[in-house]
């Protein structure tokens, strides 16, 4: 059985994540992905008709990973909750080095639904979450502490020190059961 052959708007993500990767988000060219990818910039453009559109593209498939390693994490666990692997998962990409967010803020401006499938995933995990549990005060205060953390790491503000972010870590964890 051959593998399945990536589409172009797959080679275009990919690329277009090793060049984030290397030159960071805010210094990505269409020009660099194009060359990249293999493509055309005419190619690129019929995928991905702006570069903000390019960097919604790269969310939604940060977000699609995520929920796939979300949902091999909780399952791999059998007995830990969703919750508990969510925090174990946030905490874990908290780790990795992250380059600045400001790319960020020209996405938005360039498109203000920019924002749109991080706040639908937030919101579907949330829900999900929610019925996973009883205690509805328990869950707030984990979700809002990973997602600070997580808002921390993102925009390079975070004021935790290693074992400060350990502790809450643990803390949550035992908060969440």
């Amino acid at each position: 059985m051959r593998a399945r052959r990536a589409n172009s708007r797959e080679k275009i993500l990919a690329a277009a994540a090793a060049v984030a990767r290397e030159a960071g988000p805010g210094s990505l060219s269409l020009e660099a992905v194009a060359s990249r990818a293999g493509v055309s910039k005419g190619g690129l453009l019929y995928n991905f008709p702006t570069k903000a559109k390019l960097m919604q593209g790269l969310v939604e498939n940060y977000l699609s990973d995520f929920q796939k390693a979300l949902e091999a994490r909780a399952a791999e666990a059998g007995h830990e909750s969703v919750l508990s692997a969510y925090i174990k998962l946030s905490a874990d990409d908290c780790e990795q080095p992250k380059p600045s967010a400001s790319w960020m803020f020209s996405a938005i401006a360039e498109d203000p639904d920019f924002l749109t499938p991080i706040k639908a995933f937030k919101r579907q995990l949330f829900e999900r979450l929610k019925e996973e549990t009883d205690d509805l005060g328990s869950l707030l205060v984990c979700f809002l502490a990973i997602e600070g953390m997580r808002s921390m790491n993102l925009f390079d503000s975070d004021v935790l020190s290693e074992s400060e972010r350990q502790l809450l870590v643990a803390t949550l964890l035992k908060i969440a059961g």
